[in-house]
């Protein structure tokens, strides 16, 4: 983990039940934050926000239902979560679905579905997280938003074509939403992350889905084709990305917005 003090601070996570949302939840509330796990999956949800209580570090850890795709579910879990918390300045837009598919076989349904949560959930949360954090607003004091992109935003792997334009999506987002931010004196600062393959359920699912569609021989085959185009070696962790969120958060990147950060081992360059 990070040395980055956020003691005091306020966050919201989205998809933070489990995989890469729950890593994130755990270094936001192991560098001193308090925290709302936001997420439709309630039990999981709940269940992870009291492992985070049982650490022991006099630290808050709460939970709120959350269907990111829905505005009015949006403006609930915001106002529990600065109820619960006393505050909010931070989001962490996690949420996100991956259905692979090659393109002459794409399902309209399961577009629609990642468009839903990846672009309209993140789009939402950045909506909601301006309005709860800019001046008048129930927080009012700004903060930090970061989104959670891909490397499949910036690199054309097979299979994910439009998970790959939905996270493309996000980055664009993130740039429009921090310029607004700053010439609206909004006080928030917007950055994303490109996480790398992580073999948590959805990237393991991932290697899966693309031996089965007969892009690679084997899942084996798959991972080893990822890491070979990753100039560090290896498949990330959910320690790398969720680090990385930490920092975008803190104070030492006070002077970045705007910014799309590669958490990836070189794979996107």
């Amino acid at each position: 983990m990070g040395s980055y003090d956020l003691t005091g601070r306020k966050a919201l996570v989205t998809g933070g039940a489990r995989g890469l949302g729950a890593g994130m939840a755990q270094a936001l509330r192991a560098a001193g934050a308090d925290l709302v796990i936001g997420d439709i999956q309630e039990d999981l949800g709940r269940a992870t926000a009291d492992e985070l209580n049982a650490s022991g570090d006099g630290g808050k850890a709460g939970f709120v239902r959350l269907d990111v795709t829905d505005d009015a579910s949006w403006e609930e879990a915001v106002r529990q979560a600065i109820e619960q918390l006393g505050g909010l300045d931070i989001v962490i837009n996690n949420a996100g679905v991956e259905v692979t598919s090659l393109v002459v076989d794409l399902d309209a349904e399961s577009v629609r579905k990642m468009l839903d949560v990846n672009l309209l959930g993140t789009a939402l949360g950045i909506k909601h997280a301006f309005r709860a954090m800019r001046p008048g607003g129930p927080a009012g004091a700004g903060g930090a938003v970061v989104n959670i992109a891909s490397v499949a935003a910036t690199i054309a792997f097979p299979g994910i074509s439009v998970y790959s334009a939905t996270k493309s999506g996000v980055d664009r987002l993130t740039r429009v939403a921090a310029m607004e931010s700053g010439k609206l004196g909004y006080g928030v600062r917007v950055n994303c992350v490109y996480p790398g393959l992580v073999p948590t359920e959805m990237g393991n699912q991932l290697a899966q889905d693309v031996a089965r569609l007969g892009l690679f021989p084997s899942v084996e085959e798959a991972v080893g084709a990822v890491i070979g185009l990753t100039p560090q070696g290896r498949l990330g962790d959910v320690t790398d990305m969720a680090d990385a969120v930490v920092f975008l958060v803190s104070d030492s990147a006070r002077f970045i917005t705007g910014a799309g950060l590669p958490v990836d081992g070189g794979m996107g360059m």
